[in-house]
């Protein structure tokens, strides 16, 4: 891919996608620290759930429209390997935006309320069908930067932006089998480091490739 490949609306929301989507990464990694150091209640207490899903309830808007601004901006040569990222996004965004929106809009609230009973089988936790909902919305979305990364065939900042896509896309196994093996978890949270520095580069290669196009 070249920076005047990919000027124009595609460019300025490729940049405003990777930011949100570093930004709703970063918040919801915020929010995880706020809970690990007991600054948020127990780990179900709905301050923590609220906390923690908000910003992943926003994630997928903003990584589905980074997935199709690559693609917008992908060679001839690579923009199979874009379109089977935007649909492997699309999957991600379906599984998880149903997670997190059940959760915020009827489980937080009937458990507030007294009635987790009624709720039991949404209820969000290790190992639940919610959770297992969840971290194979997660694999598809490493799946989708996996194969997003061919389209950055350049040096310098490209490489490591391939590079970044590539390791995050490789979790996609270890995300979905933790559940069955659930000291896999640690591996997984490579995760925590590896999304927020491609989407952080993305931001960064399509702030450039404006200023290039300028």
């Amino acid at each position: 891919m070249t920076r005047n490949s990919c000027g124009g609306a595609a460019g300025r929301l490729g940049f405003w996608s990777a930011f949100f989507s570093a930004t709703f990464g970063i918040m919801y990694l915020l929010g995880e620290a706020a809970h690990l150091l007991g600054l948020l209640g127990p780990h179900d207490s709905p301050a923590s759930l609220v906390v923690r899903m908000a910003p992943s309830l926003l994630l997928p808007v903003a990584f589905v429209i980074l997935m199709a601004t690559i693609n917008a901006c992908a060679s001839k040569r690579s923009r199979v390997w874009a379109q089977i990222a935007l649909a492997f996004a699309v999957i991600y965004a379906v599984l998880v935006s149903f997670v997190y929106f059940v959760e915020l809009t009827v489980v937080i609230p009937q458990t507030v309320r007294g009635e987790a009973d009624e709720v039991a089988l949404l209820v969000f936790g290790f190992g639940t069908f919610m959770f297992a909902v969840d971290i194979l919305g997660y694999a598809f979305m490493s799946l989708a930067t996996l194969f997003a990364a061919p389209v950055f065939e350049g040096r310098g900042l490209e490489l490591w932006i391939r590079w970044a896509l590539i390791v995050n896309g490789f979790l996609a196994p270890v995300i979905a089998l933790q559940i069955i093996f659930p000291p896999l978890w640690k591996v997984a949270a490579l995760w925590a480091v590896s999304f927020p520095a491609a989407t952080v580069m993305l931001a960064v290669w399509f702030s450039r490739t404006q200023r290039t196009v300028a």
